[in-house]
């Protein structure tokens, strides 16, 4: 078994942990012993949730392992049903638990309460976080979605869908939920369930009621939309609306299930990004070369909008949703590379760091790894931090997803040229510290280095340095003369690296021992070609 610092995605009873909090009137006891209760804080303190989610843990100790673990829980399912009173209830057991096989379905089932229990067959060691909520969600459906509701006459009123797939915990879906039924409303299509984040057992039930489905996140809802097309003949749309194309087409895909006519809602389309991509300064935009990482939904999306709608040149791609890798590839096909399929982090910082991007699309874990290379980064996706659960309203989905997307893209771009500009003027005879204002006159001011220097003993004479040969076999990269390395720092921090790794290969390919500044301007012409 591989260790790691950081991971992508947690073990699958994590995502059916996302689904009870999601939901209402549900409850999920979890097989768990001491200490697997961590998860809680993933949903109060980094979804800053105002209440803990719904979940029962059985939390059984080393000492119990030889008594009865199975009593245990019948006991902790029995208690949560007469504290909680839910309408439905799930049980699983964590990844600790599975290994002592105590069958959590047939144990409350034998129970008999007076409500549905689901049980959950999760495999903790050989699938993941997105594939826990999916399968959970399916079973959820299945369970109490089973028999069909009669649906009114299509004549005379106007047309009905369920929303499926946003959950607790996920990147943006609360916002990305208004901008949905936003698009729908004015397409005059009512919205009969919203799943299942805010849907309660109940609800689950009346999902045949809809004419069709909409899915938003297709890692977590397609499965279960399959399952509602095959049983209750009900139509979906997986056309994710992330970007303003995606967004165009998702109407257009709607308004035929729904027989209606789009060309209102696209005649009006508010979204500014097309305009703002076309009259931002191409310094800013084209040609920019992205590397984008992240789960399949926003990874996809993103890849097509740096693209076709931002004038990006993708030079990496990839996700940790091995169940969507077919579509990666093929996505990333069409961009001339190779896909990279992994939930291994340092795979993912080598791969950027051979692409040389100036811009890293990611996770929380790529906006780690862009810091420490110099690259600005610009967060698409889950896993997520604190700080990605804004309390404004910033969704992805949408004309005014869209918008969000520019700025949220675009900015670290221009900071980054601002950032080296106050960097190359910071040495600036009218403009380093030391200068007083200039709207204030008088004799410029004493910065601190240099009263530092004026008041330090006088330094030692530096030792002569040996002599260093005209040319020399290197096998790894050569030393930077210290006027070189003051002459690469004028180089903007975001095309930094990639003008260090040219000019050291160009250095290693001509054996040279050390790189001087005429080497750097050598490497520069030589790769300029």
């Amino acid at each position: 078994m591989q260790l790691t610092v950081w991971t992508y995605e947690g073990p699958p009873h994590i995502g059916a942990m996302r689904i009870a909090t999601a939901m209402k009137g549900l409850h999920y006891v979890l097989h768990a012993p001491q200490g697997d209760t961590y998860a809680d804080l993933l949903f109060t303190m980094i979804e800053r949730r105002d209440a803990r989610p719904p979940v029962t843990y059985t939390t059984f100790q080393a000492q119990d392992l030889g008594r009865d673990t199975a009593e245990i829980f019948k006991n902790a399912v029995a208690k949560a049903y007469e504290r909680f009173q839910p309408q439905a209830m799930i049980v699983g057991a964590s990844c600790t638990a599975e290994l002592i096989q105590d069958d959590p379905g047939g144990l409350a089932k034998a129970l008999a309460l007076p409500i549905p229990v689901i049980p959950l067959e999760l495999p903790a060691y050989q699938k993941k976080e997105n594939w826990g909520a999916s399968e959970t969600f399916y079973r959820l459906v299945r369970a109490l979605a089973n028999q069909p509701v009669e649906r009114a006459p299509r004549e005379n009123r106007r047309p009905i869908c369920n929303i499926l797939g946003p959950t607790a915990l996920g990147f943006r879906h609360r916002d990305d939920i208004v901008e949905i039924r936003k698009l729908l409303g004015a397409l005059g299509i009512d919205v009969n369930v919203v799943a299942p984040m805010g849907a309660t057992p109940a609800d689950l039930g009346t999902l045949s009621a809809a004419d069709f489905n909409v899915v938003m996140y297709p890692e977590i809802a397609k499965a279960a939309a399959q399952y509602l097309e095959k049983t209750h003949k009900q139509p979906f749309v997986d056309i994710v609306p992330i970007g303003v194309k995606a967004t165009e087409r998702f109407v257009e895909a709607v308004a035929k299930l729904a027989g209606v006519d789009p060309a209102p809602v696209l005649a009006g389309a508010p979204s500014r990004l097309p305009w703002y991509s076309r009259s931002v300064d191409s310094t800013y935009l084209t040609g920019k070369r992205v590397f984008i990482f992240g789960d399949a939904t926003h990874a996809l999306s993103a890849a097509r909008i740096a693209a076709t709608e931002l004038g990006f040149k993708v030079v990496g791609l990839g996700t940790y949703s091995r169940e969507f890798a077919r579509e990666i590839r093929a996505e990333a096909a069409e961009h001339g590379i190779e896909a990279l399929i992994s939930d291994d982090y340092l795979d993912v910082e080598a791969a950027i760091q051979a692409a040389q991007p100036e811009l890293v699309l990611g996770t929380q874990m790529e906006r780690h790894i862009a810091k420490r290379l110099g690259v600005p980064c610009a967060v698409i996706s889950a896993p997520i931090h604190v700080q990605d659960f804004p309390a404004r309203h910033s969704p992805q989905m949408g004309f005014e997803g869209a918008n969000v997307l520019f700025d949220t893209w675009v900015h670290p771009l221009m900071m980054g040229l601002e950032e080296h500009l106050l960097g190359m003027f910071r040495e600036d005879p009218e403009f380093h510290d030391g200068v007083a204002p200039s709207h204030l006159g008088g004799k410029p001011r004493e910065s601190a280095d240099a009263v530092e220097q004026a008041t330090a003993a006088p330094p030692l004479a530096p030792s002569p340095a040996p002599p260093i040969p005209a040319s020399i076999t290197i096998d790894g990269p050569a030393p930077w003369a210290a006027d070189a390395e003051k002459e690469l720092r004028k180089i903007p921090f975001f095309v930094r690296g990639k003008a260090r790794a040219n000019t050291e290969r160009f250095a290693r390919e001509r054996e040279l021992a050390i790189i001087t500044v005429e080497t750097l301007y050598d490497a520069k012409a030589h790769f300029g070609r």
